[in-house]
């Protein structure tokens, strides 16, 4: 690096030498690009400053602290690479804005709620389209294997093995594949729903599985702007730790749930969650405990089991 002079530049040199090595850095890169944007609108010259980067990280439209802590995170590698040849690079301290991992909890779906997302998700303009059918079955995949979102709108046709109920989740996080097994009524509700879009005129020769109106794709983008229309129309508000529930919470669900029916089952989960973590597409176990919430039915279940293992005694 040439010390660049727009932020722009340093940013884009930053990315390309780090892609070269082999990190992909997609939201990191979308991050890095914004705050370019940010410091060539504020007419900044010169490497970054902690006052830039504080700036930066503040600006967010939530202002969550945890927000501005991951905006630093993100800054830190880019600031110790422009200090390579701009000694006056600024780096800010780590936990400038608190730690950026931490766990926030999930928003958890009732049965009810489930209901009423894929009830109004069919309802989406335009009506009797594919949006609506494509969004549904979409969501009630998710909340039914545990898929991450953009597994699910990656699906091809050919991924979906619907006579032996299963689907190939193809390079996934970590450039993992593996196959997902379904329940018999999972596969029952993409069976319906590949026999809806194979009938749709603009479906033919699309590889992709899950497909808008007019043969367009069902990008991951494109079902979230949607889920945020139906978020507001059904009034939810969060119960976890997040401003609003996620798609990503179905798949906390999931997994909550899987604990929930073991202990309801006697089985022994320690034993159980390594299949669950492989199913989920887990690198660790220790991930798929992270994920498990402590909902109140998980903690009486769990209460239980304690009680009925000290023979009924109360501590």
């Amino acid at each position: 690096m040439n010390a660049p002079g727009s932020m722009a530049a340093r940013v884009a040199a930053y990315l390309a030498e780090r892609r070269q090595a082999g990190y992909a850095l997609r939201i990191e890169g979308y991050q890095l690009a914004r705050f370019a944007r940010f410091a060539d609108a504020a007419g900044h010259r010169g490497p970054p400053t902690l006052e830039l980067a504080i700036g930066w990280a503040s600006a967010s439209h939530a202002q969550r602290p945890l927000t501005a802590a991951r905006r630093i995170e993100v800054l830190r590698g880019f600031a110790h690479y422009c200090r390579r040849e701009e000694p006056a690079t600024e780096i800010p301290s780590r936990f400038l804005f608190g730690r950026p991992h931490r766990r926030l909890a999930p928003h958890i779906y009732t049965d009810r709620e489930l209901s009423q997302l894929i009830a109004a998700a069919t309802r989406l303009h335009p009506a009797g389209g594919l949006r609506g059918t494509s969004c549904a079955t979409i969501f009630g995949l998710i909340a039914a294997s545990g898929l991450r979102i953009s597994e699910a709108t990656g699906l091809a046709r050919t991924d979906v093995d619907l006579e032996r109920g299963r689907l190939l989740v193809r390079q996934a996080k970590f450039g993992k594949s593996r196959w997902v097994p379904l329940h018999a009524t999972t596969t029952l509700a993409l069976r319906d729903y590949a026999a809806r879009r194979d009938r749709d005129r603009f479906a033919s020769g699309h590889a992709a599985f899950f497909l808008f109106d007019y043969g367009r794709p069902a990008r991951t983008r494109a079902v979230q702007y949607a889920f945020t229309l139906l978020r507001r129309q059904l009034g939810w508000r969060a119960r976890g730790g997040h401003a609003m529930p996620r798609i990503h919470d179905l798949r906390h669900t999931f997994i909550c749930r899987r604990f929930e029916q073991w202990y309801r089952e006697g089985l022994d989960v320690d034993r159980h969650v390594l299949a669950l973590s492989t199913y989920v597409g887990h690198a660790k176990v220790t991930d798929t405990y992270w994920y498990a919430t402590a909902t109140p039915e998980l903690l009486a279940l769990a209460a239980r089991r304690v009680e009925h293992a000290r023979g009924g005694a109360r501590p």
